[in-house]
């Protein structure tokens, strides 16, 4: 069970990391990536994020450009959050995929 703070931190962390992106997706014609979820550890040091990526075939090799690239996005992220929080938390990234298995099943069930 999440905490109030962790829940208001987790939101403030994914409102912040979605405004990045769109920035940062402005440049690549026909990507989009949107944060869906955003889980903070309950001492509130690592966040793992989950991405959700059109299209879904670029999705793996995105979200690991991504990874290789978090040391970047922590620094900015402390930019923008720096009056809010104390400790920027480490950031893991995460593909989401529910999207396409709620597709799939959608698939299936018209069968």
């Amino acid at each position: 069970m999440e905490t109030t703070r962790q829940n208001k931190i987790a939101r403030l962390l994914q409102k912040e990391l979605s405004e990045i992106f769109v920035a940062q997706t402005r440049q690549m014609r026909g990507v989009l990536v949107s944060v869906s979820k955003c889980r903070i550890s309950p001492d509130l040091s690592i966040c793992r994020a989950y991405l959700s990526v059109f299209p879904s075939e670029k999705a793996e090799e995105i979200v690991g450009n991504i990874n290789e690239n978090q040391k970047q996005l922590r620094f900015e992220l402390g930019q923008r959050v720096r009056h809010q929080l104390r400790i920027i938390p480490e950031l893991k990234f995460f593909v989401d995929d529910s999207l396409d298995y709620v597709e799939h099943i959608d698939e299936l069930l018209k069968k």
